[in-house]
């Protein structure tokens, strides 16, 4: 019985997997719904299923090969316990491990070489290697940590709307936009709020730097606050050894030139994704397993 390899990518907005040979050479790629582990572990737990799935299908391959795969996944919330047993016993797989989205990041953008990813999507995390010493700072959630990240920023967005509805900043052409979905009801933004995932309020990032791009002065604020923070994490990788920088996730090609000089002139291109990271794992970890029977 052949056994597969899947790799795993799992963010806050969409959860991507690639299904592979056991020498690690990608067959195809699928991509599903939001897989916070955190937030919402049994969408996740879908949206898992659902990408390998479709790989699977896309590849050709018989979905029923899924419960004998081994499989790596990244995933915002590795390091809370009680999410990651959670997921790990629900998992369709034969074996799993479950790592941090920054690991398998890590993996993919620059193989086994040192240097540091700065994953600036929904969620923010920041992950370094050096001298084979791996080293993670953030990844704490949204409700204690992600700052800079593009649920921060919606948030900030939102707020920044309710102030100006009070008079207390001005209105912008942005946050009046803002306030215009919301039908001009600030209750309608309270409500929404209540009940929203990182996801949904990372939704409204975009807005803030296709704004900034035509002049607003809020949404040029908020992005320099946004960027304080992510140059203080940098500064941090940096003090402990890193010399090279990936920016990655939805947010990062937008930070490359809003984050300090400093940093910019320590990026480099990634040499692949994550998911193709994840598969790299896969491969050394599982890659010379048989076939459970």
């Amino acid at each position: 019985m052949t056994v597969y390899l899947i790799g795993i990518d799992g963010g806050g907005t969409s959860c991507r997997a690639a299904v592979a040979g056991a020498n690690g050479s990608i067959l195809a790629r699928a991509q599903a719904g939001p897989a916070n582990i955190l937030s919402d572990p049994d969408t996740a737990l879908d949206s898992i299923a659902s990408a390998t799935h479709a790989a699977f299908y896309a590849a050709g391959i018989n979905a029923r090969s899924i419960a004998s795969a081994r499989a790596v996944l990244g995933v915002a919330g590795n390091n809370v316990g009680e999410a990651v047993h959670y997921v790990k016993n629900r998992l369709p797989f034969a074996q799993a491990d479950i790592e941090s989205d920054g690991l398998i990041a890590l993996q993919g953008a620059l193989g086994d070489k040192d240097g540091a990813v700065a994953i600036l999507g929904t969620g923010t995390i920041y992950i370094s290697r050096h001298w084979e010493t791996v080293t993670y700072v953030g990844g704490w959630g949204f409700t204690v940590g992600d700052l800079g990240s593009g649920a921060r920023i919606g948030h900030a967005l939102l707020q920044e709307t309710l102030l100006a509805y009070d008079g207390i900043h001005d209105m912008s052409a942005m946050t009046a936009s803002v306030l215009a979905e919301f039908k001009n009801d600030p209750r309608n933004i309270v409500e929404f709020a209540r009940q929203a995932k990182p996801g949904a309020f990372g939704r409204y990032a975009p807005r803030v730097f296709e704004h900034m791009k035509q002049g607003d002065a809020v949404a040029a604020r908020l992005l320099q606050e946004a960027a304080v923070s992510v140059d203080e994490a940098l500064d941090r990788l940096v003090a402990r050894g890193t010399q090279k920088i990936c920016l990655l996730g939805g947010l990062g090609p937008l930070y490359s030139s809003w984050i300090a000089a400093r940093h910019q002139s320590l990026l480099v291109t990634p040499e692949g994704d994550a998911v193709s990271g994840a598969v790299a794992l896969a491969v050394s970890r599982f890659g010379h397993l048989k076939a459970i029977e």
